[in-house]
């Protein structure tokens, strides 16, 4: 089984790219649809196919990962001696045309097959996520889908951490992985995106964030009859929010008897833990003071803000 090429990107505008890639799930959905991508949602990617919200601008990290694909690529190859090929297409499956991608390079190895390398660059506050030979989930499941699209049966990651630190590994196809995402996926393109049918919202910060960029500001003094379903979900959150609330309160009651504990000192100390209950100290800005005895700076500097506060009662 070999992939379809269905596009050359060679000599395609962003715009052009961005239009081809709503023609199906990409390897960069698959996280986000399964739920395991902590940037972006499963709604966000519902409104970019459905042309309802425009995919994210690049930010700096973006453009600068783009900018070392190539040095890291390089450094891949001279630590493994495999070679790698560009591809500079958008791949699809030869029997799902819904199941596209573009790989960042083919692996070139006559003995044990081709295999697909993705290449990443990471911050160095995302160290961890790739220590001990461990990949971010969505990375993973972005793997497989295009070992899926291609039919191969490994491929590798090389990644860039912190600017200076180097790692590669590599993985084998997994089958069950690419069949559990495949269904998920299936349901998400047939069900969702061509029926029209938003995913419903979830509880990750990243539909928040969405929320939030979607509709920043209310109507005023607008109101909307909600359906019947919104009492279950009023419930839910007033049970949460009572959870959240005695939580707090056996916390606090913990740290309370800490700090009699500990008394006059800063640091205590058990079998197992420290526990430190330092000064600190730090200047604040009287901004009611400011306003009263210098309106002219105070009005200078203030700057508008609309936010949205949200209350059940």
């Amino acid at each position: 089984m070999q992939a379809i090429r269905l596009v050359n990107t060679n000599e395609l505008s962003h715009r052009e790219w961005l239009a081809w890639r709503r023609r199906g799930i990409t390897g960069s959905d698959v996280g986000a649809i399964c739920g395991v991508d902590p940037y972006r949602s499963a709604l966000a990617v519902y409104l970019e196919k459905t042309g309802q919200m425009a995919e994210s601008e690049d930010t700096e990290a973006m453009h600068f990962g783009r900018m070392m694909e190539e040095v890291v690529a390089e450094e891949f190859s001279r630590r493994t001696g495999y070679k790698l090929q560009r591809r500079n297409a958008i791949l699809q499956h030869p029997e799902k045309e819904w199941v596209i991608g573009n790989i960042d390079r083919l692996i070139i190895d006559a003995e044990r097959g081709n295999g697909v390398l993705e290449i990443k660059t990471a911050s160095e506050y995302a160290r961890k996520e790739w220590e001990d030979g461990n990949v971010p989930e969505a990375y993973q499941l972005q793997l497989q889908w295009y070992l899926y699209i291609t039919g191969l049966t490994w491929g590798a990651f090389a990644v860039l951490i912190g600017g200076n630190t180097f790692r590669h590994q590599v993985v084998a196809r997994d089958d069950e992985l690419i069949a559990l995402s495949f269904r998920i996926c299936e349901h998400f393109w047939h069900h969702h995106v061509l029926a029209g049918v938003p995913p419903l919202s979830d509880g990750s910060e990243a539909t928040a964030a969405l929320l939030a960029n979607i509709y920043p500001e209310g109507e005023v003094d607008s109101t909307l009859i909600l359906p019947d379903e919104a009492e279950e979900l009023i419930a839910q959150w007033e049970k949460a929010e009572r959870d959240i609330q005695e939580a707090a309160q056996r916390k606090q009651e913990a740290e309370n008897r800490l700090k009699a504990l500990i008394g006059r000192h800063e640091t205590g100390l058990t079998s197992a833990h420290r526990v430190t209950w330092k000064n600190v100290s730090r200047r604040t800005l009287d901004i009611k003071a400011l306003k009263e005895q210098r309106p002219d700076i105070y009005e200078q500097f203030a700057r508008p803000a609309v936010s949205r506060r949200f209350i059940i009662t």
